[in-house]
């Protein structure tokens, strides 16, 4: 272990201009009371070269003897010199060097901001979090340092957060109204947590106006962050809600049956994609990063068979009766949950991000924008342009269109009715599919995962007009930004019930929705 840490320590430092381990600084970190360790880890710290580093890496590792006012490193039972390498004869009555939790703090701090220079970004960001809320004076020279040679925007951003925590706790008043200059310019929550401590401590009132005047341009700033965050969240749901309501847009919008399996066609479509996920991981791992591109038609074609299935040994006979279709479709559903239950086990699995579909991208300091959303909201887009395009441009499009607004003069023409209404819930049931192999990549997938967006779409369906998609774009869109901004207000809880109560005075005022269906169909 020596030996590791003897090199990575090293190899930490090549950026960093040091100055030699002197004895001094040896007996210094190594002998006395806590206090005089820590003054002279600090010390040492802020000009540190290889093997300081080393020396330091060592007393963390508990690895470090004294005798005599001697010290030594002990390395695989041997001792040697912490200057000069050179192995040395350790006496048998040599004492280890016991570090209280004080030291061992100390300790992982000027490690941590030796490792500043790390090549590693995940080393260095490891380590700008370990030295976040420090107030060491004598650590700024090395932190100056990395931040003049750190090139990522964010890592830097972080490091002048640290510095300026480290200057607001400074004794020279000059440089404490130059940290709170500096961060009224930040728009990272870590600079109002700082500027709070600080104004709870600060004694002289120019400081003190200083830093309520920085506050208050931080809250400024994260106030634009929050509102940003509150908009693609609200978009981010609305495009899970339209994917969840395309399937009902054609199902219950366009064959006006009340689908209350629609949720766990969601669901046969997110276990799907959990299927596939599995077998990637079995037969192709290399390959494991592309699985959710397969799982895409089979999510489809999964939950599109079942609605055929369905709507053949059942729905084909209750056309035209809602509340039987109502009753018959959550019956089937009680049972769709109950076979997954008996397949999968009643508990949550679990499907992985993959990797381009992790982490985020870093628009503000306070926000954040993840990448399985991003990929999300795209999809619901792709789909969306899809289904459009399959309805409006295509014959079956043509066909489900001509049976679903009258089905008699259809059959008189020629068009198979029977095997339209089968294409036209299969399609719907397809989409509610793509929609489950969405949702399992932004939570778990269990056997109650549709319960928790049926009542959500079809509200989506109802209030933007039945058999509308317009109208269902925009209905999804609204509920969750709507939905996203009361929350901030009001509460998870209070928003959903908000939402409902203004779904319900709107409806009362313009039954039809937000767009009224045109034409005959609309009297039928």
């Amino acid at each position: 272990m020596m030996i590791r840490t003897l090199f990575l320590s090293a190899t930490l430092l090549l950026a960093v201009s040091a100055h030699a381990l002197t004895p001094e600084e040896v007996k210094g970190m190594a002998l006395g009371d806590t206090m005089e360790r820590v003054d002279a880890l600090n010390k040492a710290a802020a000009g540190a070269d290889e093997k300081t580093a080393a020396f330091i890496q060592a007393l963390a590792d508990d690895a470090v003897k004294t005798a005599a006012g001697k010290v030594f490193v002990i390395k695989d039972d041997k001792g040697y010199d912490p200057i000069s390498g050179v192995e040395l004869a350790v006496p048998p009555d040599a004492e280890d060097v016991i570090n209280n939790n004080m030291m061992r703090g100390e300790l992982d701090t000027a490690l941590a901001a030796l490792k500043l220079f790390s090549k590693d970004e995940k080393v260095r960001r490891d380590a700008i979090k370990t030295l976040s809320g420090g107030s060491e004076e004598s650590r700024l020279p090395l932190i100056e340092k990395a931040y003049a040679a750190e090139k990522v925007a964010d890592l830097k951003s972080d490091l002048a957060l640290v510095r300026a925590a480290i200057l607001l706790g400074s004794s020279d008043k000059a440089k404490r109204l130059d940290a709170a200059a500096r961060l009224s310019g930040s728009d990272s929550r870590n600079s109002k947590t700082v500027l709070i401590e600080r104004l709870r401590l600060e004694t002289d009132p120019e400081v003190k106006t200083a830093l309520q005047a920085s506050l208050r341009k931080v809250e400024e700033a994260l106030a634009w962050g929050d509102k940003l965050g509150a908009v693609f969240s609200g978009i981010s749901l609305g495009s899970i809600l339209l994917l969840v309501a395309l399937g009902l847009a054609i199902t219950y919008g366009l064959m006006g049956v009340i689908n209350m399996a629609h949720g766990e066609l969601m669901m046969i479509g997110a276990y799907a994609t959990y299927v596939v996920q599995g077998l990637f991981q079995k037969y192709l791992p290399g390959l494991f990063d592309w699985y959710l591109l397969a799982a895409v038609p089979v999510a489809f074609m999964a939950s599109a068979l079942m609605g055929a299935a369905l709507e053949r040994g059942v729905i084909r006979f209750l056309y035209g009766r809602p509340l039987e279709t109502l009753l018959a479709t959550w019956g089937i559903s009680l049972m769709l949950q109950q076979l997954v239950r008996s397949i999968f086990g009643a508990q949550n699995v679990g499907v992985e991000n993959p990797v381009w579909m992790s982490g985020g991208v870093q628009v503000l300091g306070n926000l954040s924008l993840p990448y399985n959303r991003l990929v999300i909201i795209g999809f619901a887009i792709a789909v969306l342009l899809g289904m459009a395009w399959l309805i409006s441009k295509t014959r079956l499009g043509l066909f489900v269109r001509g049976v679903t607004q009258n089905r008699p003069i259809a059959s008189c023409m020629g068009v198979n009715t029977a095997r339209v209404d089968t294409y036209a819930f299969a399609l719907g049931s397809g989409i509610a599919g793509l929609a489950g192999c969405a949702l399992s990549q932004v939570g778990n997938v269990g056997p109650d995962l549709g319960q928790g967006y049926i009542v959500d779409a079809f509200m989506v369906v109802v209030l933007g007009g039945v058999g509308q998609l317009a109208g269902t774009v925009y209905a999804a869109m609204g509920l969750g930004i709507l939905n996203k901004f009361l929350e901030g207000w009001t509460g998870a809880v209070l928003a959903k019930i908000a939402v409902l109560v203004l779904i319900i005075i709107f409806i009362q005022k313009r039954p039809q929705g937000i767009f009224a269906m045109k034409g005959r169909s609309a009297e039928a």
